[in-house]
């Protein structure tokens, strides 16, 4: 379920997350160790990864929009100074269930 005020998915947690959206966690966690690791991480990043990884497995369709939505739930906010390659240490210890 969205949150009411901005539309982004509420938090899933790691019991409910679907092995897909594991997979996906981990691929937008390859990309940002291999571009930038020490960047600063951004919300519009963490916004759009998901889109894109989705589109990239379904292509323009309900499922990618689906995809989308499971993995930006899984998705935390970022946090201030965070830098990208942190921010994938994260995604990959939700995909492993460690953590929310």
């Amino acid at each position: 379920m969205a949150d009411h005020f901005t539309g982004t998915p509420s938090p899933v947690p790691p019991a409910q997350m679907t092995e897909e959206t594991r997979r996906l966690l981990v691929q937008v966690a390859d990309t940002l160790e291999q571009v930038a690791p020490s960047k600063e991480m951004n919300e519009g990043i963490r916004l759009a990864r998901p889109l894109v990884v989705a589109e990239q497995l379904h292509g323009p369709t309900y499922a990618a929009y689906v995809a989308e939505q499971d993995l930006l739930a899984a998705m935390p906010l970022v946090r201030d100074g965070q830098t990208r390659g942190e921010y994938a240490a994260l995604l990959r210890l939700i995909a492993e269930g460690v953590t929310q």
